[in-house]
């Protein structure tokens, strides 16, 4: 089956969530429009000119009065996506390191899958810029995620996801802050949704390198999680 996207893109949403990306979400907008027209973007409650921008460029743009995480962002933007009839919703990060050329991709194999969900994996796929330090620190996210999550992904970091409807209705984001990515991998497990891995293209710039994740990061990852599991 062939992506056709006069017939499937009013059906898709891709959300963006950000925070303090004036720089650069104006061009990511630019580029997701090419392709898809329901662009919704969650202001983080950032204090530059995110706000302004995103909706300049074209995106329907709902705004967060304080700063509460990326997996908030991400389940405000879900919410609403669905409420709009969403059939499939894409999380796509703002900060330049996703391709939208990869997305009718994903949508096309999630079709002829079947499947509840495809994550991408630059594991699979190709990464540009990437720093042996990130590679060490993605691939020891992954092998702790595999160990607690018993699902065999190459990549367990990757923003870049197509869910269905069903999906998302039933992934509840309750980790504000990065652990998220983690928690919707949990969310896998525990709903028993079938998912595909699907090669994708991730772009290191400068810029996206100053905002990613540190082992500092991971750490505060590893505890949110743990504590998320305690919580049960």
């Amino acid at each position: 089956m062939l992506y056709d996207p006069i017939n499937l893109q009013k059906d898709v949403w891709i959300i963006i969530p950000a925070y303090n990306e004036g720089a650069v979400i104006g061009n990511v907008i630019s580029q997701v429009g090419e392709m898809f027209p329901n662009i919704l973007v969650i202001d983080d409650a950032s204090t530059d000119q995110t706000f302004t921008i995103a909706s300049d460029a074209g995106a329907l743009v709902l705004r967060h009065p304080i700063n509460l995480g990326q997996g908030a962002a991400l389940q405000t933007g879900i919410n609403y996506a669905l409420s709009q009839g969403a059939k499939n919703i894409v999380t796509f990060d703002a900060d330049g390191q996703h391709h939208i050329e990869d997305v009718p991709v994903m949508l096309d194999r999630l079709a002829d899958s079947g499947a509840d969900l495809a994550l991408g994996s630059r594991f699979l796929g190709e990464t540009i810029g990437m720093s042996q330090s990130r590679r060490v620190l993605l691939r020891a996210a992954t092998l702790f995620t595999r160990l607690t999550t018993g699902l065999k992904l190459t990549d367990c970091h990757n923003g870049l996801r197509v869910f269905t409807a069903r999906a998302a209705s039933q992934l509840c984001l309750r980790q504000n802050r990065m652990a998220h990515a983690s928690e919707i991998l949990a969310g896998i497990r525990k709903h028993r949704l079938r998912f595909i891995e699907v090669p994708v293209t991730i772009s290191y710039t400068d810029y996206s390198k100053e905002k990613g994740q540190t082992f500092g990061d991971a750490f505060v990852i590893f505890r949110d999680l743990i504590a998320a599991r305690l919580q049960r």
